[in-house]
């Protein structure tokens, strides 16, 4: 493939966190060049902007050939998003369920927001191709997590930009263990360590506490998922070799 066709480029949203960084190396094992995105917003949890830079260093010392294709790196600011946002993510307030049924950690507009500006990057930079960590099948209550508003988003990109506009989202049908799995089958366990040591999922941006899965708090409910999905990956990865 050639490097500088959409189909050999990708921009990939990496917030440092677990599920951008599995999305990163997948891109990585397809792709010929692959460029990242990340968004500053005054997020409660911004120590995993911190991390962004550990893991591209991290990810690049796996493989000759990741370290090719990882090309340049982009961190934009919208602060005005998380003054916008009365949210658990933007405020130090107390993790909850609203009376509407969504988790208060919900960032209206955040996804699409950040496939908004990736796609004008991309647009500048000469790539088609967004891939992001959006999920819909473990459950966060977050609506503009679903391949419904990610194939909408899609379709506007593509008409405003008169360009094609593909939206990959790698994990959208996977759970937290299946993920995991994913994980170790693009980078072994040398991969899932590096998971482990440098990604931060935690919502409360805790990383003095370390746990068999990572960093955290391990009460949040970004932690649970991701201690639980580990420990059935774990289970699962036992019971294979029975």
């Amino acid at each position: 493939m050639n490097a500088s066709s959409p189909v050999a480029s990708a921009l990939v949203l990496f917030s440092g966190g677990q599920d951008s960084t599995v999305c990163l190396a997948h891109a990585l094992s397809q792709r010929e060049r692959v460029e990242t995105i990340g968004f500053d917003y005054g997020q409660r949890h911004r120590v995993e902007l911190a991390q962004r830079e550990r893991i591209r260093a991290g990810l690049a010392a796996l493989s000759p050939a990741w370290r090719e294709r990882l090309d340049d790196d982009h961190l934009i600011a919208i602060p005005a998003l998380g003054e916008i946002s009365q949210t658990a993510l933007t405020r130090e307030t107390e993790i909850a369920f609203e009376a509407s049924g969504l988790p208060n950690t919900f960032v209206p507009g955040r996804n699409i927001l950040f496939l908004t500006l990736a796609a004008a990057l991309a647009y500048r930079r000469g790539i088609s191709l967004l891939i992001g960590g959006m999920c819909e099948t473990d459950y966060s209550g977050y609506p503009d997590c679903r391949r419904a508003t990610i194939d909408a988003t899609e379709r506007a990109l593509s008409l405003g930009l008169d360009r094609d506009i593909v939206i990959e989202t790698p994990l959208m049908r996977l759970d937290k263990a299946a993920t995991w799995r994913m994980t170790e089958a693009l980078g072994g366990h040398a991969l899932v360590r590096l998971v482990v040591e440098e990604t931060h999922s935690c919502y409360l941006g805790e990383r003095k506490r370390r746990f068999e899965w990572g960093y955290g708090c391990g009460d949040c409910p970004a932690c649970r998922l991701r201690a639980a999905g580990y420990e059935k990956y774990v289970e699962g990865a036992v019971g294979d070799r029975r």
